[in-house]
C-alpha cells in the first residue's frame, strides 16, 4: 500500500505542474475570442470522445491480470513522476476544463483563483489513485465490476462536460 500512496503522490506532484501549465496556456488563449471558440468547439469533441470510449470500455468484459511486483518507495515515487510525466493529455484538457467552468467571458483568473485550480487537480488525481490503492484488495476479487462501474462513471462524467461546455458556448458571452 505504500508503494501505491507514493504512485499517487509522484503523479499528482506532475498534475499540479501540468495543471498550472495548462492555465497559464488558457490565460492567453481565451484572450483571444476565435481561439477560445475554437477551444470550447474542441473541448466538447474531446470530452464527447472520451465519454464514447469511456462506454464502450464499460461495455467490454475484458479485465487483465496484473501482477504486482515489489520494489523501493523512491522507485515507486519515480514510477509515479514519470508516468505523469509522459501522459501530456492532461495538458489540453485542462485547457478545455477551464474553458468548460470560466463563468465569465473575461478571462481574469487571478493567482489564487489558479492556485486553486491546480490544487484541486492534483488532488482530485491524488484522491482517485489513493482510494484505487486502499480499495485494490476489495475489488481485486471483483475486477470486472470496478472496471466497468468506474468506465460509466466516467462516461457520464464527460457527458456532463459536454454539456457545461455547450451551455457556455450557446449562453455565454463569447
Amino acid at each position: 500500500m505504500r508503494n501505491g500512496v507514493l504512485v499517487a503522490i509522484g503523479a499528482s506532484i506532475v498534475v499540479l505542474i501540468q495543471a498550472f501549465v495548462a492555465i497559464l496556456l488558457a490565460r492567453y488563449i481565451f484572450s483571444h475570442p476565435v481561439v477560445r471558440n475554437t477551444l470550447l468547439r474542441m473541448g466538447i469533441v474531446i470530452f464527447g470522445i472520451l465519454a464514447v470510449y469511456f462506454f464502450i470500455a464499460a461495455k467490454k468484459n475484458r479485465v487483465k491480470e496484473v501482477k504486482i511486483p515489489k520494489h523501493s518507495g523512491r522507485r515507486s515515487f519515480a514510477k509515479g513522476v514519470f508516468v505523469a510525466m509522459i501522459n501530456v493529455l492532461p495538458i489540453p484538457y485542462f485547457c478545455a476544463l477551464s474553458a468548460a467552468f470560466n463563468v465569465t467571458s473575461v478571462s481574469n483568473n487571478g493567482w489564487v483563483e489558479v492556485g486553486l485550480f491546480t490544487l484541486a487537480a492534483a488532488s482530485g488525481t491524488f484522491t482517485a489513485l489513493y482510494l484505487y490503492v486502499v480499495g485494490f484488495n476489495r475489488i481485486q476479487n471483483e475486477p470486472r465490476n470496478f472496471a466497468k462501474y468506474s468506465n460509466y462513471f466516467m462516461a457520464a462524467l464527460m457527458i456532463v462536460l459536454v454539456v457545461l461546455t455547450l451551455i457556455r458556448m450557446l449562453y455565454g458571452k463569447t
